[in-house]
């Protein structure tokens, strides 16, 4: 057994946040590097060059690359054999509150949906654990802003309406979601589970990096086909035409009842943020 303190949790969350939300994780900075290349339309291309002038700045001023530093979306995937010493979910709030204080990020929650009162340090942060074998411990801060997040859609389809179904309605999201979620966008796609499942999935499968695709041959292909439609719909970056609408996407899918075809799509911004360590 191995004993991880609420202290080194806490340390190690207030890092994240503030690495998250001023460097880009690498795939998603070669991504919008090749798109900025490989833009034909004016525009378009203008608009991804001054994209990646405001990357460049916050990289060197250690600023955040957007305004909105999100929702702290928290993934842990916690050994077997650890013993925290300490209150573990408690640590993670602990840490928010110091990231998003020192690193001087903006706070955006609200304690309640309806009543909207600021709790003014960024917390509670939405914590998401897996239990996994061995004595280690992987912590990763997403931080999630909701210009995107309110893009976002799930639906609860027919099997029947199979693979092309699905298909139409992650291209229907976009094309709905238009210059809404400041794209270039990246997406998460979950297929199967349950209604509560399927957004965790969508969610989840925003970590994956975008230049892995998944290991299944056939979602990876569905993976393909998907960018290559949704970057035909002309959206383009901010909204100004172009092909570069989806910089990447990534699916995650999982069993589900014989009478159910959940799907969910997680929009998510050019500035998709991560960050993670291992303790």
């Amino acid at each position: 057994m191995r004993t991880i303190s609420a202290g080194a949790i806490t340390e190690t969350v207030a890092r994240l946040c503030v690495q998250a939300n001023t460097h880009l994780p690498p795939d998603i900075v070669s991504a919008l590097d090749a798109a900025r290349g490989s833009e034909p339309w004016p525009l378009a291309k203008e608009t991804l060059n001054l994209l990646w002038d405001n990357l460049e700045l916050s990289e060197e001023k250690e600023l955040p690359v957007c305004q909105d530093t999100g929702m702290a979306c928290v993934f842990v995937e916690l050994g077997q054999e650890v013993h925290i010493d300490g209150d573990f979910e408690q640590a993670i709030h602990q840490g928010v509150r110091q990231g998003y204080g020192e690193g001087y990020l903006r706070k955006s929650i609200v304690g309640d949906p309806l009543r909207r009162v600021n709790t003014e340090d960024n917390t509670p942060a939405a914590i998401t654990v897996r239990l996994v074998p061995g004595d280690g411990c992987a912590i990763t801060v997403a931080p999630k802003g909701f210009g995107s997040e309110n893009m976002s859609r799930l639906g609860m389809l027919k099997p029947a309406d199979g693979v092309e179904g699905v298909k139409a309605f992650v291209v229907d999201t976009v094309r709905q979601a238009g210059s809404n979620p400041c794209p270039p966008i990246v997406l998460g796609i979950g297929i199967g589970g349950s209604f509560d499942k399927v957004a965790y999935l969508a969610k989840h499968a925003l970590l994956r990096p975008i230049d892995q695709p998944n290991p299944d041959p056939f979602y990876a292909q569905l993976e393909r086909e998907l960018l290559e439609e949704i970057n035909g719909l002309g959206v383009g970056p901010q909204g100004f035409g172009g092909r570069t609408t989806c910089l990447g996407l990534s699916i995650e899918a999982a069993p589900t009842h014989v009478a159910g075809l959940p799907v969910a799509v997680n929009v998510s911004c050019h500035v998709t943020r991560r960050a993670t360590a291992q303790l």
